[in-house]
Parts: structure tokens; C-alpha cells; sequence
């Protein structure tokens, strides 16, 4: 069960940095903003999806045996679901709205969110390395 809680853990930690320094990044850089802009929304969902699954899954079977890192996994899950659900509809809602410092506000709060999620998902991944 440990050793499929970090595979778990892993596979959310190396798709969140791919995602958010790889994909994004890239996006950004190799299409015009008017296309990059309209894909990275239709795709956010989709990657709060997935680290909501991940984590969601991660944080199940670590409860077997790593209460401490079931909740760390549980703390990135619950937040996954504040940025899907609130956060990220703010952040369309101000870009429609042409709202640009609610917006810069918004996307940052966003960014630290999914740095956070990076930070925890490594320690989780060190904390159960070494079981």
C-alpha cells in the first residue's frame, strides 16, 4: 500500500511541475496570447481534475498507514477543489470583465496554490520514502 501511495504521490508531483512549468510555459511561449489564453482555461479544468484525483487517491491509501501524509494529500485536495470551483471561475470572470489587477491578484493567488501543492506533494513524497 505504501509503495502505491508514492507511485500516486509521485505521478501528482511530476504531472503538477510538468504542467505548471512545461505545458503553460510552453503554451505561452509558442502560440499567440489570443490562442494560448482560450486553451490553457479550456485545459485548467482538466488539470485540476487530474490533481484532484491524484491527490484524492494518494491521500486514501497513505491513511493506512501515514496519517500525517494522508492529510498533507487531503490539505492539496481540498484546495484543488477551492482553485476548480471558486477560484478559477474569479479568475475567468475578471479576465472577461477586462479586470487586470483583480486578475493579476487572482492568477498569483492561483500560482502560489500550485507551488504549495508542489512543496507538499515532494515532502509527502520524502516522508513516505523512507517507510
Amino acid at each position: 500500500m505504501a509503495e502505491i501511495s508514492l507511485l500516486v504521490t509521485s505521478l501528482l508531483f511530476g504531472g503538477t511541475v510538468l504542467y505548471a512549468f512545461g505545458f503553460a510555459t510552453f503554451v505561452f511561449t509558442a502560440l499567440p496570447a489570443d490562442t494560448a489564453g482560450p486553451l490553457i482555461r479550456r485545459a485548467f479544468p482538466h488539470f485540476y481534475l487530474f490533481v484532484l484525483g491524484t491527490s484524492t487517491a494518494a491521500a486514501v491509501l497513505a491513511a493506512y498507514f501515514d496519517a500525517q501524509a494522508a492529510l498533507c494529500l487531503v490539505v492539496i485536495a481540498a484546495s484543488t477543489a477551492y482553485a476548480r470551483q471558486i477560484l478559477m471561475p474569479a479568475i475567468n470572470a475578471a479576465t472577461d470583465a477586462g479586470a487586470k489587477q483583480k486578475f493579476k491578484r487572482l492568477h498569483g493567488l492561483s500560482v502560489v496554490i500550485t507551488l504549495l501543492h508542489i512543496v507538499i506533494a515532494a515532502y509527502v513524497i520524502l516522508r513516505l520514502a523512507r517507510m
